[in-house]
């Protein structure tokens, strides 16, 4: 008893010193978000896009059609409605909205007029909504919401044509969740160990109000040079850290010229020189600990338009020296531990926000779900087009917003974060 009570004991950092990191089965499944930069074009038009968007997306939504409201359902093109005959149609919203953003408009100034004052969100009560297919377009009215409605989203809608050539919408729906495709969990998960995919956004490294105190508190964390034994133990079970958009401040981007004569400023460093070596030291100190994908975001130097394709590897000398360090695409597809997550830095969400009057980012994120599309307003507002949810996931993320939230649609983790989310597996 008395060799018990007096036999030394491990201290925590002992204790911590033998904790290992957990690890998971990893596969990126982004190659569909991939392209070389000579096979971009810029030519097509927005309709042939819509058009590719209502083929692909018909079958299924017929199917949801006929399971919803019976298999004797009447499902025509809009050359063959009928004025006052109840049918179904299929197509694509096109939301017509005054106060949207228009190079006319903002070229307005150099003709004398008064440019419109900025809007943080552009609906009105103006907003209208039309239905349009590989034929024709209409206009609708009746049940269907327009100030929740956005362009781009594939629906179909039950009604009849009004004499005045508007088509009376009685009921819709959008296309059904997508089946989920059925893995193999990893053993560990399998036996319930706990793991943990870490998620950050929004890092504004270069900021010159930006506190570095978090970050690295954030990094000391992870790496397990921080906390108590229970910590430690927490941190060794997150087995990816996914980094999504943002990582640079605005303040980083040049928006205005040089001012002032070339030899003047020839030896002045841009102000996204020294963020860029700050965001590689950071990754290194990651890296050397956990596995690392790093997503571009609005304010990073990557292609504007979705899908954003991954940083240049020559911005990380020493990060990208890790094996466990990866530039990914924006959206994100990747399989971790046998669970498949897909998400985006969040452009899609905040897009909807400002074109809809749907305040919820949680309700926006699983909105883009029930359409089976990440981003309904690309290529109106975002670009491109190849975000269908292929197969259903079974986490869907949507970084770089106001809100921290997680919730479950019919069998799906949906989450939206600002800053920070631990997703448990």
């Amino acid at each position: 008893m008395a060799e018990t009570l007096h036999a030394p004991s491990q201290s925590s950092h002992e204790q911590s010193a033998k904790l290992e990191r957990k690890s998971c089965s990893y596969d990126n499944l982004s190659k569909r978000f991939e392209f070389e930069s000579h096979s971009r074009r810029f030519t097509q038009q927005y309709s042939q896009i819509y058009a590719a968007r209502l083929m692909e997306a018909r079958p299924v939504l017929e199917r949801t059609a006929r399971k919803k409201w019976g298999a004797d359902i009447l499902i025509t093109k809009l050359t063959d409605v009928k004025s006052g005959v109840r049918c179904c149609v299929l197509g694509t919203l096109f939301k017509v909205m005054p106060l949207k953003p228009s190079i006319l408009k903002e070229i307005s100034e150099e003709h004398g007029l008064n440019p419109l004052p900025p809007h943080g969100r552009f609906t009105s009560e103006d907003d209208s909504l039309i239905l349009e297919d590989e034929s024709q377009r209409i206009v609708l009215t009746g049940v269907i919401s327009t100030s929740t409605s956005v362009t781009g989203t594939v629906i179909a809608v039950v009604g009849l044509e009004l004499g005045s050539g508007k088509f009376e919408v009685e009921k819709y729906t959008y296309c059904e969740v997508p089946s989920q495709e059925i893995s193999t969990l990893d053993l560990s998960l399998q036996q319930g160990e706990d793991r943990y995919v870490l998620m950050v956004s929004g890092l504004g490294i270069g900021s010159s109000k930006r506190d570095p105190l978090p970050l690295d508190l954030l990094v000391d964390t992870v790496t397990g040079q921080l906390g108590g034994l229970a910590d430690h133990q927490l941190s060794s079970k997150i087995v990816r850290v996914i980094i999504a958009g943002n990582v640079l401040s605005e303040e980083t981007k040049a928006h205005k010229k040089d001012e002032g004569t070339k030899f003047l400023t020839r030896k002045v460093d841009a102000i996204s020189v020294d963020a860029v070596k700050e965001l590689d030291e950071l990754l290194t100190r990651l890296a050397s600990s956990i596995p690392v994908d790093v997503m571009p975001g609005p304010s990073d130097p990557s292609n504007y338009t979705l899908p954003q394709q991954p940083f240049n590897k020559c911005m990380f000398p020493e990060a990208g020296r890790y094996l466990t360090m990866t530039s990914v695409t924006n959206p994100y597809n990747a399989k971790i531990g046998g669970v498949r997550f897909l998400g985006t830095s969040g452009q899609a969400v905040n897009d909807i926000y400002q074109f809809s009057d749907r305040d919820d980012r949680m309700d926006i994120l699983e909105h883009t779900l029930v359409c089976n599309h990440l981003a309904p307003t690309a290529p109106d507002t975002l670009g491109n087009d190849v975000l269908y949810y292929v197969h259903i996931l079974h986490c869907v993320y949507g970084l770089l917003c106001v809100t921290v939230r997680t919730c479950v649609h019919v069998y799906v983790c949906v989450c939206v974060c600002v800053w920070l989310s631990c997703v448990c597996m």
